[in-house]
């Protein structure tokens, strides 16, 4: 009989090390907070998000984004520039642009690291297996920007369609 119990716990573990290893260890390395890393990440494949809707997209209220935003300009990874009226749009920087990269890089080398274990057959499987949660999780989260703001989305759809952006467009038609 089926320990659905174990699974569920199993799969909590599974995530949190993962968690662990691939978000705490990457922006770490890349010297920002885990926020900022999903901001710049986010930047990345959406430049030019005013602060709100960037907070929007990572999970953050508009001051708890504002004072992420000023954290990153210190460091000279975004810059703001002002829009129409008070809107100001935030852009990653050429430096924000290098920190993106070595962030996702350290990311997918430590979640490739973590799937060695894994023959290709099991990967192959575990990979169909995401992909459904994935596509379960969006009911549940309801965004894509908010669930893919650490995705490296090149990666995501190099071979196969992208199951969350998937999700997306068959919620809003």
């Amino acid at each position: 009989m089926h320990d659905r119990a174990r699974t569920a716990n199993l799969l909590g573990a599974t995530t949190l090390a993962l968690s662990d290893l691939a978000l705490a260890g990457a922006a770490r390395d890349a010297g920002v907070s885990a926020s900022g890393a999903a901001a710049l990440v986010s930047l990345s494949s959406a430049p030019g998000l005013g602060v709100t809707e960037l907070g929007r997209r990572i999970g953050l209220s508009q001051s708890a984004a504002a004072r992420m935003v000023d954290a990153l300009v210190a460091n000279g990874l975004v810059e703001r520039s002002p829009t129409a009226g008070r809107q100001v749009s935030v852009a990653l920087t050429p430096s924000g642009a290098r920190t993106v990269r070595r962030l996702l890089s350290v990311r997918g080398g430590r979640l490739a690291a973590a799937l060695a274990v894994l023959d290709d057959d099991e990967q192959d499987l575990l990979a169909g297996l995401l992909g459904k949660l994935l596509t379960g999780l969006h009911g549940e989260a309801g965004s894509a920007d908010l669930m893919c703001r650490l995705c490296d989305r090149d990666a995501c759809v190099r071979n196969a369609a992208c199951p969350v952006g998937r999700a997306e467009r068959e919620r809003g038609s």
